[in-house]
């Protein structure tokens, strides 16, 4: 079974936000230890916001191990040339999208006041796809894919509530299910473990993944860990999906743990 992590980050300097580990710096090899470890193939790279070098090692991993990463990168969307990344954004290597958070005060806005629609109008142009952080304005994200029929969107990490646990995470579940009839529209089913106070298999959160699934289906719901952030060992994020959920055909996992997340942003080599 191929399996692709859907979200991981790399990043040389910065101070990582507080849930993350607190260490001044994560690259390549250390993580691709972790990753043999548990038996994890490949994995997409989301270039942390609080290393602003990060779409460059990000770069330079793909480039070193090209089998082992892709990359879902940022433009600084602030800058009124920044766009005119888009069109050549996948010379650069491993770049095979993008991945926005919102997270800062000044970018609070750019869901609703045209900034990322300018994004989606040239990412829907070049055939990107866009992943966001969409917790706070997922209904935003259903508009987007009305209007951009051809470009294909992730919400990441089950469209939760940053920092929730429990029921509170899944308090946008309706919303999220709401998306699902825009065939344009997947789900990162990453970080779960984050999202539950039990311990593993987290059995409280496995009937709001059964939901999804039962929404999205096994082509649009792409398992994924945050692995810096999670409370249990990379072996046990994917032992949650391939061990511990029943209604998860072999067939369904062989898509859910990374052949469809590759099919979804165009990963060549896992198509």
């Amino acid at each position: 079974m191929l399996i692709v992590d859907s979200h991981v980050h790399l990043w040389a300097t910065g101070k990582p936000s507080a849930a993350h580990r607190q260490v001044p710096s994560l690259m390549a090899e250390k993580l691709l230890l972790e990753m043999d470890e548990a038996g994890v193939d490949a994995a997409i790279i989301q270039p942390p916001a609080w290393d602003p070098g990060s779409n460059e090692v990000a770069v330079d991993a793909a480039q070193r191990y090209s089998k082992r990463f892709a990359i879902l990168g940022w433009i600084p969307l602030e800058k009124s040339d920044s766009l005119a990344q888009v069109p050549d954004w996948k010379k650069r290597s491993g770049m095979l999208g993008f991945r926005f958070t919102f997270s800062e005060a000044h970018q609070h806005n750019w869901p609703t006041d045209g900034t990322l629609e300018r994004l989606c109008t040239e990412a829907e142009k070049a055939q990107l796809p866009v992943a966001l952080a969409a917790g706070n304005f997922l209904p935003v994200v259903g508009q987007l894919a009305e209007r951009h029929p051809n470009l294909r969107l992730i919400i990441d990490h089950l469209g939760a509530p940053l920092r929730s646990k429990d029921q509170d995470a899944y308090a946008n579940l309706p919303q999220l299910l709401e998306l699902a009839k825009h065939p344009n529209i997947a789900v990162k089913a990453s970080s779960a473990p984050g999202y539950s106070s039990e311990v593993y298999p987290y059995r409280n959160i496995h009937p709001y993944l059964k939901a999804l699934y039962d929404a999205f289906g096994p082509r649009r719901m792409f398992w994924g860990t945050d692995i810096t952030r999670m409370p249990c060992t990379y072996k046990q994020c994917i032992t949650m999906f391939t061990e511990e959920l029943p209604w998860l055909s072999e067939a369904d996992k062989e898509l859910v743990m990374g052949r469809a997340l590759c099919q979804w942003i165009g990963w060549k080599d896992y198509i």
